[in-house]
């Protein structure tokens, strides 16, 4: 099994812009507007496990990004996973509480995990940042938060709800930015069509 491990954070409790639709018929020279919050109300790491073969989905939030609290989120991921999985390939960074003491004595304790680690100056590589993009989506767009339980609590949900609705996560598959085949037309590398 292949899972996809990271952070995300610092994350501020602020606000949050959100799509709010201007009237132009009304007002042609209104354009959305937002007050300005420089969110000091609390800040968090989120922690996340991702599977792009089944597209499940596992978070949980940190108050900081400490070597203790990445041993302890690889326990937890260690439980979600099923037992009866054999093979644990789990793709991170190169950030420096991967490669720390407690972590390497978690890979001697846990001998089904191995650790492979992204080259440098590749994050597009790790499947799972992509991802943090809809979970920022799903969770913080336009709400404003006044504390960072209530963004943790919103993590939860939108998590909740990524994995009611999961799919397989193929890297680079947007598929409504795609042409579609048919219309595709000739070019240097293509041989055109002849009847």
């Amino acid at each position: 099994m292949v899972i996809c491990l990271d952070e995300m954070g610092p994350e501020a409790a602020k606000s949050f812009p959100g799509t709010t639709l201007v009237d132009m018929r009304r007002d042609p020279a209104a354009r959305a507007k937002q007050e300005i919050d420089y969110g000091r109300r609390g800040k968090g790491y989120v922690f996340g496990a991702f599977r792009p073969a089944t597209g499940e989905a596992y978070t949980h939030d940190y108050a900081g990004r400490t070597i203790l609290n990445w041993v302890d989120f690889l326990e937890r991921v260690d439980a979600w996973i099923p037992v009866e999985t054999t093979r644990i390939y789990a793709i991170l960074d190169n950030l420096s509480t991967h490669h720390a003491d407690d972590v390497l004595l978690f890979c001697l304790t846990h001998p089904r995990w191995e650790f492979v680690f992204q080259p440098k100056y590749a994050a597009y590589l790790n499947l799972i940042e992509p991802w943090w993009k809809i979970l920022r989506s799903l969770a913080f767009k336009g709400c404003r938060f006044e504390a960072w339980a209530e963004m943790a609590a919103a993590v939860q949900a939108a998590t909740a709800y990524w994995n009611a609705h999961k799919h397989p996560f193929v890297w680079g598959a947007r598929r409504r930015h795609r042409p579609p085949r048919a219309s595709r037309r000739s070019g240097i590398a293509l041989v055109p069509h002849v009847a």
